[in-house]
């Protein structure tokens, strides 16, 4: 159990789209916009771990180009928010800047965010603690991750708002909403194609952290 937890710590905390993206509307948006899209994002972050538990998430990339459908949408998707937070603030129609990404905006992030099945994966299919009892043994993984997923995306979220609150001049902040937009579509991308090209059939996790 206790290897569980180190694992979900570091897996959660290891920046990718839904910390990135709660930092990044908290910066453009503020506290009450981010603390909705963080609502929505543990939601949805649930969701996807309830179709890796029950197989649907397996069901449905055992389908041919799904995953390359996935890398698509999300990608899409993610550009969109990237958009959102990159110029938040500004005037352009296009965007709509001045609305933020709300609780829609971050269940839907996590079904399309590739990083969201492989570390609800590796949180369920390794790291065995109670072998006899397995649903036992889900229902405390779950409790353990949300227990730390929660405080965590509040944190990266306090520091968004942290920034948001400075004193800065319209161009830095907009460079420091640029670059978190950037930094988040990067490590989406790198977890997307990760997704993609690994095998559709992975060896079960247990067997490879014993």
């Amino acid at each position: 159990m206790l290897a569980f937890t180190l694992a979900v710590f570091f897996l959660i905390i290891t920046p990718g789209p839904g910390v990135l993206s709660a930092a990044g509307v908290g910066a453009g948006f503020g506290f009450r916009a981010g603390l909705a899209y963080v609502a929505g994002l543990f939601l949805g972050n649930n969701l996807v771990a309830f179709a890796v538990v029950s197989g649907l998430a397996g069901l449905l990339f055992s389908v041919p180009y799904v995953r390359t459908v996935l890398f698509a949408v999300s990608l899409g998707y993610l550009f969109y928010i990237a958009a959102k937070i990159a110029f938040a603030g500004s005037k352009l129609a296009f965007i709509h800047s001045e609305n933020p990404p709300g609780f829609i905006g971050g269940v839907a992030l996590q079904p399309i965010n590739p990083k969201a099945y492989v570390v609800n994966t590796t949180f369920f299919t390794g790291f065995p603690f109670w072998a006899d009892n397995l649903v036992g043994e889900i229902a405390i993984k779950f409790l353990i991750m949300n227990m730390i997923w929660l405080p965590i995306h509040l944190l990266w979220l306090y520091a968004g708002v942290s920034l948001h609150r400075l004193d800065l001049s319209k161009k830095t902040h907009m460079a420091i909403n640029i670059a978190m937009a950037v930094a988040m579509l990067l490590v989406v991308i790198i977890a997307a194609v990760a997704t993609l090209y690994s095998d559709p059939d992975p060896v079960p996790l247990e067997t490879q952290v014993d």
